[in-house]
């Protein structure tokens, strides 16, 4: 028998809680025994990185930090670095909604104000436990810690737009920052110090339930990151350190124009000659924090789709060989077993699954592919499903089941009679008349022989599209759906552990007690 398990994909600013987006305080604590109580053995997670223009975590301020708006002003101020007047006035957002922006805005102040008081009031084991995490993670800590810093004093603006001395990294330039920016520098570091230890109480309590935490590691970093800053040689850049070929994927079934992510592409023979450090580093980092990676757009490390950085959307493009088998044998070397999950979606060639299958990595496969026309529809279809693959309902990219069924074509390249195909064949494959998709793809991915199933908390509770979480090339309104607290109720954990229990994937204690009962 292989170990069969099942989680929920919900990302933390989508908890609930009364500071504008979800944090890794009580809610977090709180939703890890609602998931042991349904009998789920998983929770996925979005990248958690500090995010910039446009809110998302794929395109995040830096690869290692974490994001300062999931830290809890609530734990900060049980640990006494905060007074309670000071967590009055946070942006609520519209119900269900987060303000990402507002929210981030004001935490930031706050963190500040934290920082301040524990630089002022910390005993000598505290304040040694923050300089032996600063020691740490220096490597890259204080390279995010004095980008930050210079980001705000300009005004938000991307590194490329700051005096030359500072874009150039002039070393005097450097010295004269840091200590201009001293106190900001600290704060970023606070933040990064509380961030570490309310994520490992979180994971703490995720162990002692027996949920193993997924994370997701995108291929690509975001151009105004402190990693380009930084290390701009590894990337593909011009004179002025903008990018001379961008990140994305060709047209296909479901886009008509691609995306163009905007991404910089990596100078892969640099990142070779340095011994694959910048990626070593990166995953090892990722490991600290979860149990297992989802490998974003596994497909770019094969060959990725190179667009010149002038081109308005992704048509205009060409395959380049990524660095394959070389950048998975240097991490298997330096790391040891690899707990990837290979997000193999796209244009999917045999090399591509050659090189999953090589180093032993699970793909992916979504249930809501499965029932179009697009030759690639049969690989989602739950019996022909592998064992060693992660199913999924849909993820943070889809319309919720709900909406999708609901939906119509969309920006695909799907007409209106394709769309009404597909969703008959849907009923004829789920067996259902169409009252509950959601609940019949739900029981169609725990009952699959995959040894991972997957389905995003919206799903579960069978919401619109309303509550997606993103919408693939466009701006605004993505990533701010939010949980209500009394959404998360025992009458769901049941049902859900039921599921759980009848597919093999719950715990064996799972139904016996609560995840509350001592």
């Amino acid at each position: 028998m292989r170990d069969r398990r099942s989680g929920i994909l919900l990302h933390p600013t989508s908890l609930p809680g009364p500071h504008g987006a979800g944090d890794l305080g009580g809610a977090a604590h709180r939703f890890a025994g609602w998931l042991a109580d349904a009998g789920q053995r998983l929770w996925q997670v979005l990248p958690l990185g500090p995010t910039g223009f446009g809110d998302s975590p794929y395109q995040a301020l830096s690869s290692r930090a974490g994001n300062p708006l999931l830290v809890s002003l609530e734990v900060l101020r049980n640990e006494g670095w905060l007074e309670d007047g000071e967590l009055a006035g946070a942006p609520a957002g519209e119900p269900g909604r987060a303000d990402l922006h507002a929210a981030l805005e004001w935490k930031r102040e706050r963190l500040a104000r934290a920082a301040r008081a524990f630089r002022a009031g910390a005993d000598g084991e505290r304040a040694a436990e923050l300089e032996d995490f600063r020691a740490r993670e220096g490597a890259w800590l204080e390279d995010w810690a004095l980008f930050a810093a210079l980001k705000a004093a300009h005004g938000g603006r991307p590194w490329t737009a700051w005096p030359a001395p500072l874009a150039r990294r002039e070393p005097r330039a450097l010295e004269a920052a840091r200590a201009r920016f001293a106190d900001e520098v600290f704060a970023e570091v606070f933040a990064q110090f509380a961030f570490s230890r309310q994520w490992a109480a979180l994971r703490a309590r995720c162990r002692a339930l027996g949920i193993e935490l997924m994370g997701d590691l995108p291929i690509y970093v975001a151009h105004d990151s402190a990693e380009v800053w930084a290390r701009p040689e590894l990337f593909r850049l011009d004179a002025s350190g903008e990018p001379s070929v961008v990140a994305g994927v060709p047209p296909d079934y479901f886009s008509a124009t691609g995306q163009r992510w905007g991404n910089p592409l990596y100078d892969w023979e640099a990142v070779a000659r340095e011994g694959w450090r910048f990626w070593i580093e990166r995953v090892r980092g990722t490991l600290a924090l979860v149990d297992r990676i989802r490998l974003d757009h596994f497909r770019g490390f094969e060959a990725y789709w190179e667009i010149p950085a002038g081109a308005p959307t992704a048509e205009r493009g060409r395959w380049v060989p990524g660095p394959g088998a070389r950048l998975f044998e240097a991490l298997l070397r330096a790391l040891g077993p690899l707990p990837f999950v290979a997000e193999n979606l796209g244009v999917i060639t045999p090399e591509v699954e050659a090189l999953r299958r090589r180093f032993g990595l699970p793909g992916m496969a979504i249930l809501q592919f499965a029932f179009g026309e697009d030759p690639q529809a049969p690989t989602f279809q739950p019996h022909n499903y592998a064992p060693d693959l992660v199913a999924y309902t849909g993820t943070h990219d889809n319309d919720t089941v709900a909406g999708w069924w609901r939906g119509g074509a969309g920006d695909s390249v799907r007409t209106a009679e394709a769309v009404a195909r597909e969703k008959a064949f849907a009923l004829e494959y789920l067996g259902v008349d169409g009252r509950d998709v959601p609940g019949a793809m739900i029981r169609a991915v725990l009952g699959s022989v995959a040894d991972t199933a997957v389905f995003p908390l919206q799903d579960a509770l069978g919401l619109g599209s309303e509550a997606r979480m993103n919408t693939p090339a466009t701006l605004g309104g993505n990533w701010r759906w939010r949980v209500r607290e009394d959404a998360l109720d025992a009458g769901l954990a049941d049902r859900l552990r039921r599921l759980a229990t009848v597919y093999g994937r719950a715990p064996a204690q799972a139904g016996l007690r609560s995840s509350n009962q001592k």
